[in-house]
């Protein structure tokens, strides 16, 4: 593992409504919080071993199938791209979670166990039950009204390639350790993002191994490690940090499982960025570069400065799209969007 000095900090509150999720927000900064999920009962159970742990998810699964990931003991646990790039060193398949929770119990013993693992699989759909006792019990007015997603992620020896998420995010810690090692979102360029498509859980990856970093084919990586902290989380921990913001997961144990919560701020009526990302690709990026710096002001006047400036000098029953954004202007502006785009 590539050495990294910088530690995220570690916070003391005494409840998780006592979370400062603003000054996290604002300030771009991550913070960990011991043992806010200490009393869950899972926590509790997995500090007594794999095996109790296990039984305690399998009451809840009622044969729901999950998706479920397997990969080679080669891997060594990292789910990744084959040597192509063009698709996975994985399979992935549907089966009922206390059949993969099987799997990984005959091989807890295993130095050479393949790689088994349940990513981001929706908690209240998969797992009913389950939150009403093992749950950070915050209001909904902290997520912006709106309810956050909550997932949970299960298996034996894995790790994520570092990514970024669209949401801000709250991950507790819940069986096994865990090792974040997060980057701003300014270090994008030093990470060396993979195809947008296919990609190895739905967003792009970094294509740095960060067990063996090739620093000739990636020279800038350097410089994300000097802009990098690490998130090292026991069992009850409880890690919070923006959107945007790259990371790569290590699960440490023979089991894990990990608890997130996933919101956005922005109201419901919004688009995703993305979207607008790949629409960028096929109308700006290869433009001539004159005019593509001409598209740099206009976005700046109009989508990352101040948001009532481009409509300030008008008459507000004028300002239509210009003026503060709610759910009927978007309406009216993704059916423009959408009558020109199938022009």
């Amino acid at each position: 593992m590539v050495d990294i000095a910088c530690r995220t900090p570690v916070v003391a509150v005494s409840s998780p409504k006592d979370i400062p999720f603003d000054e996290i927000l604002r300030d771009q900064r991550p913070m960990i919080f011991r043992g806010l999920a200490r009393d869950w009962p899972l926590v509790r159970l997995g500090l007594e071993g794999p095996e109790p742990a296990m039984a305690y998810l399998a009451g809840f699964a009622k044969g729901q199938r999950v998706v479920a990931y397997r990969g080679a003991p080669e891997i060594k646990g990292r789910f990744f791209y084959d040597d192509t790039v063009t698709g996975m060193n994985f399979q992935a398949r549907r089966e009922p979670l206390d059949a993969v929770l099987d799997n990984i119990s005959r091989h807890l013993a295993d130095e050479s166990a393949p790689s088994l693992y349940v990513g981001s699989t929706d908690l209240d759909t998969y797992l009913p039950g389950f939150r009403e006792r093992n749950d950070l019990g915050l209001d909904p007015e902290v997520f912006g009204g709106e309810p956050p997603l909550v997932s949970i992620w299960i298996g034996n020896r894995t790790t994520a390639a570092a990514h970024y998420d669209m949401s801000n995010n709250i991950a507790c810690c819940v069986v096994g350790r865990r090792r974040f090692t997060l980057f701003p979102p300014n270090q994008v360029h030093n990470l060396y993002p993979g195809p947008l498509e296919p990609t190895p859980g739905g967003q792009a990856v970094s294509m740095v191994d960060f067990e063996n970093p090739d620093h000739d084919r990636f020279p800038g990586f350097r410089d994300a490690l000097a802009a990098a902290q690490v998130a090292e989380l026991e069992p009850g921990d409880v890690l919070v940090y923006p959107a945007l913001w790259w990371h790569q997961v290590e699960a440490l144990d023979a089991f894990n499982v990990l608890v997130n919560y996933w919101w956005n701020s922005a109201p419901g009526f919004m688009d995703t960025p993305m979207n607008t990302l790949l629409h960028g690709l096929l109308s700006l990026r290869d433009r001539p570069d004159f005019e593509k710096q001409g598209w740099r002001e206009l976005f700046d006047h109009y989508v990352f400065g101040p948001s009532d400036r481009a409509g300030a000098h008008l008459p507000e029953a004028a300002r239509g799209a210009l003026g503060p954004m709610d759910d009927l202007k978007a309406r009216r502006l993704r059916a423009l969007l959408l009558n020109r785009l199938n022009r």
